[in-house]
């Protein structure tokens, strides 16, 4: 099982590392690049042919333009998350427009502006197709996140 995690920049780590930590909590071998649709065009095509028999799903992170997660779409079947990143422009609305507009026949599933927890888990949804391990791993997980909210609620009731 493994995921590809692609930034646009290696600033967008943060954003990215609780849900690269989350998708190794799984099991998943995660090959973080911080690879540029703009900057390093030639780079970035050559690593999607390097993954694309050993893959399971890409996560596609990026701000502003925010093109990666559509470039990486455009050159690979393997699907992709696009995770929008905030930028200081427009509090992240043009990077999730940018990666939300794809063209007919390039899809990108695109996920919460800075949530690579969010991120991580549409990954691991979409390899629980393939792995019912990680099906079982994700129903308690979802399990621990009701336990958390009834017991918040629990002591907020006092």
């Amino acid at each position: 099982m493994k995921v590809a995690v692609i930034m646009g920049s290696k600033s967008d780590y943060p954003k990215l590392e609780e849900g690269i930590k989350l998708l190794e909590r799984f099991g998943v071998e995660v090959d973080a690049r911080a690879l540029s649709a703009h900057r390093t065009p030639k780079q970035l095509v050559t690593f999607l042919a390097e993954i694309e028999n050993d893959t399971d799903v890409i996560i596609g992170a990026a701000g502003k333009a925010a093109h990666l997660p559509g470039v990486i779409a455009s050159h690979t079947l393997i699907p992709v998350v696009g995770l929008p990143i905030k930028s200081s422009t427009m509090d992240g609305l043009d990077s999730l427009l940018s990666i939300v507009q794809m063209p007919q026949g390039i899809p990108v599933a695109t996920v919460t502006i800075d949530s690579g927890i969010n991120a991580a888990l549409m990954a691991l949804q979409i390899m629980s197709i393939k792995y019912p391990n990680v099906k079982e791993d994700l129903i308690l997980y979802r399990k621990e996140m009701e336990e958390k909210v009834l017991e918040a609620d629990k002591n907020l009731r006092g």
